[in-house]
């Protein structure tokens, strides 16, 4: 019986269970302690721009508390990339503003400069300046930033960086997650690297870090006594979960590594199929991670004239997993009368693409098997030649 080929399964390194031993040795199994403390400056020095981290519970949780950090409330605009998990959008309403959707450019896949220019301007001409801009690193692939900062600074709006995606990413030498006034990472089990569960939120001061240290631990004031002043959240990442991430920071770089022999595999395999297209960067100044790589599928111009969804079957029925990319946020039903600004390249893209298992442990003969489904799918070639 053949086992089943994940998307993105978790990989672990070897290290990980010394790290959880010697929290449960010291009794250290709290949101606080030596290993939340390691996972940190773990990540301050791999993200090396002299940013501080503060480990949280999740990505989304670090997105809840940048919002609040750069003063959303209800009623407030925050525009916000469409092609993305509702993660990224999530946050704005928990806080009662509204979200303003963005659509994609071609290039990465990402926010659209010149529709966020349009939508800031619309906006402030109807009275309601946007708080806060989130952009995505759509798979790992970094946005257009210099365009992105540029306009950010011109209206002075902070910029939020969801960069849950793109741990190992970076645009013109720089980190993805450190552009911005905040920084989002996850550590979720199908990540590039994992905490079981589990996030980050990137600050560029020890004041910012530390006011969400504050608020992430129930917004405790200093007093002898329990007392509250600001409404706090239980939102600090575990001892336990940090030894995890401890332990797969030792292996990160394997890791991005990985994931991008698994696009250049596939770049490999479809480069002479018709009507297929893998999403890959746009030139030298956009380095991607490769966290999930993507097929482009144009049905009428393969010689089978499948399309994505065929192919998305076919793996099924070879208990290969892939997924549709993220539906936009201005196609879901929850989000349907959010203002949006732009044309159809998000929605051109989500009728067209597929994700396609990525993991940086899958075996060969688990390539093999993806690459012969691939191939009869879209070429009717039976035969696996890529390189091995």
């Amino acid at each position: 019986m053949k086992s089943k080929v994940w998307l993105s399964s978790p990989h672990l390194g070897g290290n990980e269970l010394k790290y959880i031993k010697e929290a449960f040795a010291a009794n250290w199994v709290a949101p606080l302690g030596p290993n939340v403390d390691g996972f940190e400056q773990d990540l301050e020095l791999f993200l090396n721009e002299d940013v501080k981290v503060a480990a949280l519970s999740a990505g989304t949780a670090a997105l809840h508390l940048a919002l609040i950090e750069c003063d959303v409330t209800h009623g407030d605009e925050v525009i916000c990339q469409s092609m993305t998990f509702s993660a990224s959008a999530n946050p704005i309403v928990y806080l009662g503003a509204v979200p303003v959707f963005i659509d994609s450019e071609k290039d990465t896949w990402n926010m659209c400069p010149v529709a966020l220019k349009e939508a800031i301007e619309d906006r402030i001409s109807k009275g309601k300046k946007p708080k806060a801009i989130i952009v995505v690193h759509l798979y790992g692939m970094p946005a257009k930033m210099d365009e992105i900062l540029s306009i950010a600074a011109e209206y002075d709006i902070p910029l939020i960086e969801d960069a849950a995606e793109s741990l190992g990413s970076r645009y013109k030498g720089k980190a993805c997650g450190t552009f911005g006034r905040f920084g989002i990472l996850s550590f979720n089990g199908n990540k590039i690297i994992t905490t079981s569960g589990g996030g980050a939120l990137v600050c560029h001061s020890q004041e910012d870090k530390d006011k969400a240290v504050f608020l992430s631990t129930q917004a405790r004031d200093n007093a002898p006594h329990y007392q509250h002043s600001q409404i706090g959240y239980n939102y600090r990442m575990s001892n336990i979960s940090a030894g995890i991430g401890r332990g797969q920071m030792e292996v990160l770089d394997e890791r991005v590594e990985g994931r991008r022999r698994m696009h250049s595999f596939y770049s490999e395999l479809c480069e002479n199929i018709e009507g297929v297209k893998i999403f890959s960067e746009p030139d030298s100044d956009f380095y991607s991670n490769h966290w999930l790589s993507v097929i482009t599928v144009e049905g009428a111009k393969t010689k089978t004239s499948k399309n994505h969804e065929d192919l998305r079957l076919a793996f099924l029925k070879d208990d290969i997993e892939s997924r549709p990319i993220w539906k936009p946020m201005h196609l879901q039903p929850i989000f349907k009368d959010a203002p949006y600004y732009g044309g159809k390249v998000a929605e051109n893209l989500f009728g067209n693409s597929l994700c396609l298992p990525s993991g940086s442990n899958l075996s060969e003969d688990e390539r093999a098997r993806i690459a012969k489904v691939m191939l009869d799918v879209l070429s009717n070639k039976k035969e696996y030649s890529v390189m091995r």
